[in-house]
């Protein structure tokens, strides 16, 4: 089937009965096994691009499905590929499935027994539901015009995960068994959230989450006795100028419509009370939805950290660490996703978002290389308002994994209808 003709689902009203009477008997049927590997993961999170553990335990899942695995190198990632009966694309599902360094308090009764660590970012969901999703779609093989590529990542959380499989060369995949071109057209991922209600899901084209890097700054003076002030040159209020200075720089120099925010986070000084220090740090996070603005903020906060230095006759050091890029959803795959999300989840369950999100993701190094789209999964506990539920990242942060349910239908139907297969 064509591109063009994949990105046409059958509207809510056409697939209403098919999905309420097979996709979804399917997906309830693989609940109990999902829900035990959430668990399962949860219990023992792992952080970054080395999961040894965690890769283990998806392995022993996806164990007896007609899958063709490939285990990275570089790091814990694993390439599963299912391959339909009939030629045709490739379509990529996304799942992260590393954890954060950070204690958890939510009581859960399979909490974290890993001290210091924890799945506060649902990343033991996208896993799970991603290995429901492979055996879901594994029993309709026989329907499948084309191949599914499960991508399981690590080092989302700050580790580059993606960029690692991809240089690894996730997306170099071979020709079909029949020796016919099949190549990844679309990649999808699934993010759950508290922020959305249990049942709806959200996506926009365009950008929907911001880059993200971490600039830090050394201000050098002269040190010295703190009784004496005008015999050193005192690091300390240059510090706070700047930080100061860099709010304003935001709201006066950055447009309203493509904003950024620049939050200092750390400031170092000091070592006791009688001592003026030779030098402070300023540490903290830069977010952008723009590669223009991105750039001009790294810019303005040089210009201004220095200048400001230089002006009380000190040195500033500016660092910028570039991390993650602007997350782009492709605007078509984003319109195709939400209507394939209202055909699987009811009328009214999947919603425009109206503008993007300052948190940043490494799905972005994806979507920078195919058109896709990442959709934000509601996972508030039932009962619960989600403008006061704890948020992703909180060490008290629970997902209701009755939702887990709506992602494991959007995975599949998402790579069902991509290849132009009619939900049913």
């Amino acid at each position: 089937m064509a591109k063009s003709e994949s990105k046409k689902p059958a509207s809510a009203a056409q697939e209403k009965h098919g999905v309420a009477t097979a996709l979804k008997d399917q997906v309830g049927g693989l609940m109990e096994t999902t829900v035990a590997l959430r668990r399962e993961l949860h219990r023992w999170p792992e952080i970054g691009n080395t999961l040894p553990k965690t890769r283990e335990q998806v392995l022993s899942a996806l164990e007896g499905l007609p899958l063709d695995l490939t285990l990275h190198q570089t790091t814990s990632g694993i390439a599963a590929m299912l391959t339909g009966d009939k030629p045709g694309p490739t379509v990529m599902l996304r799942g992260d499935m590393d954890a954060l360094p950070m204690p958890e308090d939510t009581g859960l009764d399979f909490a974290s027994k890993t001290d210091g660590c924890m799945h506060a970012c649902g990343h033991d969901t996208h896993t799970s539901m991603l290995v429901s999703a492979a055996k879901l779609l594994s029993e309709r093989r026989g329907e499948l015009p084309g191949r599914v590529l499960f991508m399981f990542q690590p080092g989302e959380e700050g580790h580059h995960g993606a960029k690692f499989m991809l240089e690894e060369g996730l997306l170099d995949v071979a020709k079909g068994k029949n020796g016919s071109d099949s190549p990844i057209t679309a990649a999808y991922a699934l993010h759950i959230t508290s922020s959305l209600p249990n049942g709806v899901v959200g996506t926009r084209g365009g950008p929907l989450m911001a880059s993200s890097d971490v600039v830090s700054i050394k201000i050098t003076g002269k040190g010295g006795h703190a009784s004496e002030p005008f015999r050193t040159l005192d690091p300390i209020p240059v510090a706070c100028e700047i930080v100061q200075a860099l709010q304003m720089m935001i709201t006066r120099r950055i447009e309203t419509f493509d904003p950024a925010v620049v939050t200092i986070t750390k400031l170092v000084a000091g070592t006791t009370t009688n001592v003026i220090p030779e030098s402070a740090l300023i540490e903290g996070t830069i977010r952008a939805v723009s590669e223009k603005t991105r750039n001009k903020v790294h810019d303005s906060i040089r210009r201004v950290a220095e200048r400001i230095a230089e002006a009380y006759e000190m040195q500033a050091t500016v660092e910028i660490k570039v991390g993650y890029p602007v997350t782009v959803n492709d605007a078509p795959s984003a319109e195709f996703a939400l209507g394939v999300a209202e055909s699987v989840l009811g009328e009214g369950k999947a919603i425009q978002m109206p503008s993007p999100v300052m948190g940043a993701e490494d799905f972005s190094y994806v979507l920078n290389k195919i058109p896709g789209a990442m959709v934000f999964l509601g996972g508030t506990p039932n009962g619960v308002n989600p403008a006061t539920a704890a948020p992703n990242h909180s060490n008290r942060v629970i997902f209701e994994e009755s939702a887990m349910a709506h992602g494991v239908a959007l995975y599949s139907a998402l790579a069902l209808r991509t290849l132009g297969v009619t939900l049913n």
